[in-house]
């Protein structure tokens, strides 16, 4: 039994699936894996059943009908991992834009470098690594991080990633059923969430590559609810009190 999960959201990815597990489950510490598939038509699901033969203990799938959002996805995901009892839960993308090498790296982070959620961040100390993204995408995500942290008052730089590792403690502390948002915005409200219950947060740096198959979920909607989900995220803040991390 692995104490670690990691949680991949998909539609339409049967181009990346069987080697994202496949890679995943290579990697010398173990993890284990649960899909939420959101009624992908392409047949991802298929590939993951299949796959569930040769590794019956370590990959599990949620199937859900039609796409209901990025953000209801996790919190399925969240749910399971913590009625199973992973203490570590990871959010990770099926098109190889998170670097599977770096699970472990974000483990770490949370087992012996202090952090309650670690961040595979794209912008540490200001320094942008992605790769094969267009300049404009990479300046809007970068300004977009900078217009969170300002607003929000978190302290780290990659306020809108997507790939973490949380102590599962710190899913049982947040109120799930509180979290709003169900795009990209969603990214960032569990992390402030996660700030203003007490919990620390630590970036571990990584290159984020652009996925080379299948097709991109971005569109220009999902910053505009980011821009303007910011501001009404931090004005409820003020009326809301956060339950708290225990100390120890």
């Amino acid at each position: 039994m692995s104490d670690s999960i990691v949680i991949i959201p998909t539609y339409n990815e049967k181009e990346n699936i069987e080697a994202i597990i496949r890679n995943v489950f290579s990697l010398p510490k173990s993890f284990h894996i649960l899909i939420i598939d959101d009624g992908s038509p392409d047949g991802t699901a298929d590939i993951v059943k299949r796959l569930q033969e040769e590794f019956p203990e370590s990959l599990q799938i949620v199937e859900r009908q039609g796409k209901l959002g990025l953000g209801t996805a996790y919190i399925a995901g969240f749910r399971w991992a913590i009625e199973h009892k992973y203490d570590f839960i990871f959010e990770m993308d099926a098109d190889f834009s998170h670097d599977p090498q770096d699970l472990p790296r974000l483990y770490e982070a949370c087992t012996t470098g202090g952090g309650d959620v670690a961040i595979g961040s794209r912008y540490v100390g200001h320094v942008v690594n992605v790769i094969n993204w267009p300049i404009g995408r990479v300046v809007m995500s970068y300004f977009a991080s900078s217009y969170v942290r300002i607003v929000t008052g978190l302290k780290i730089f990659d306020t809108t990633a997507g790939f973490k590792c949380y102590r599962r403690e710190v899913l049982e502390t947040i109120e799930l059923d509180k979290i709003r948002f169900k795009g990209y915005a969603f990214q960032i409200e569990m992390k402030f969430t996660a700030f203003k219950c007490g919990f620390n947060i630590v970036e571990v740096p990584i290159i984020f590559s652009n996925r080379v198959l299948g097709i991109s979920k971005m569109n220009g909607g999902i910053f505009g609810e980011a821009f303007l989900g910011v501001l009404t995220l931090k004005l409820k803040s003020f009326f809301r009190q956060y339950p708290q991390k225990r100390r120890a």
